[in-house]
């Protein structure tokens, strides 16, 4: 009875060392989202100041795009965006953005008016309604959408133009091909 209770100690640690070892094998930015392979969630948003068009869930059919959900609080944003302005001009894909949870409605638009505009249409998203319907739990993420309006991607994370050659890219350009 004793040689057993020697081992039971043993045995709760090689289990905990186990749980450890497959959770630092994971990549801490993949964060799964329920929503891969299904169609965005149906939203509607008003555009941001200077713009006469917003963002609905619609707009995200008929071509493959991209979904930016950004802020201009967002210090990882501004890491990405300069990037995101090198997309837009190469014409790889049409990015589209929520500007989310700004509490002064002024200050997306001036912070795309000092760094550019990278987006094709941007919606307004003080409230976090698009934001929570799809998910997100912080800024920048990035969906991939398909002709379909079916999300296929999501990054999460600043895209930068390692993860962008190695995860998004070959993505969008299957999805651009087939």
């Amino acid at each position: 009875m004793s040689r057993l209770l020697f081992f039971i100690p043993l045995a709760i640690f090689l289990v905990l060392a186990g749980y450890f070892w497959i959770g630092l094998g994971k990549d801490p930015h993949e964060i799964p989202s329920v929503l891969i392979d299904r169609p965005v969630p149906e939203f509607a948003l008003p555009p941001i100041e200077g713009r006469e068009r917003g963002l609905a869930s619609a707009d995200l059919r008929g071509e493959v795009s991209l979904l930016n959900v950004f802020g201009s609080w967002c210090v990882a944003c501004a890491v990405e965006h300069p990037f995101l302005m090198e997309v837009k001009a190469d014409g790889l894909v049409p990015i589209h953005a929520i500007d989310w949870r700004e509490k002064d409605r002024t200050a997306g638009p001036a912070w795309l008016a000092r760094r550019g505009d990278p987006y094709t249409l941007i919606g307004d998203d003080p409230d976090s309604r698009a934001a929570i319907a799809l998910g997100v739990t912080g800024a920048p993420e990035t969906f991939i959408i398909d002709r379909n309006g079916v999300i296929r991607y999501k990054h999460v994370g600043p895209i930068t133009p390692e993860n962008w050659e190695t995860q998004l890219w070959p993505i969008v350009r299957a999805l651009q091909r087939g």
